[in-house]
């Protein structure tokens, strides 16, 4: 039995073609990457979302609700996952 594989890259570009596709995805693009920011952190420190979420005093289903992306947190919420994994957060408006 062969696989068939598609590289993501080749996807994204073709879907990238489409307009809408686009608009939504560049609209999309800062919230996932400070969920991939987010997960780098906890996966270079060794912990696990239930770790990260005794550290900022919450349910380990909100940690993973954020990462999934299916949450949209507050700042405040952002801040203390951030000092939860020891950094700070920095937001830039250009």
């Amino acid at each position: 039995m062969s696989k068939v594989s598609v590289k993501f890259d080749e996807i994204k570009a073709q879907l990238m073609k489409d307009e809408e596709f686009k608009e939504e995805y560049d609209k999309l693009s800062p919230r996932y990457e400070v969920i991939s920011q987010i997960i780098e952190a906890r996966k270079t420190m060794q912990i696990t979302q239930e770790e990260l979420a005794r550290r900022v005093g919450t349910r380990k289903s909100n940690i993973s609700r954020l990462e999934s992306g299916s949450y949209n947190p507050s700042l405040d919420f952002l801040i203390k996952i951030a000092k939860g994994l020891g950094k700070d957060i920095h937001i830039e408006i250009r």
